[in-house]
């Protein structure tokens, strides 16, 4: 391979890698997350005839939009102390 194709596919991958860390941060992804996980759980909490399912689902939503706050704040906590 030439060097052009060589610096060709290095920014190839480099925009892969840009597209795939603006997901993981995405606020689509993160709604997307939340809404399935409160229809899962929504879904369980009617078939075992739990009381107001509806108010019920929203604690794992609640518990993983949290986990998602505070995950900058732990990753840059860890990398300080890497």
């Amino acid at each position: 391979m030439d060097i052009e194709q060589e610096i060709q596919n290095i920014k190839e991958r480099n925009q892969k890698v840009e597209v795939d860390k603006a997901w993981e941060v995405s606020l689509t992804r993160r709604t997307f997350i939340a809404a399935v996980t409160y229809i899962i759980a929504l879904a369980w909490l009617l078939m075992i005839h739990d009381t107001i399912p509806w108010l019920k689902a929203f604690v794992p939503v609640i518990g993983y939009i949290l986990s998602t706050l505070s995950l900058p704040f732990i990753k840059s906590w860890w990398a300080k102390n890497k």
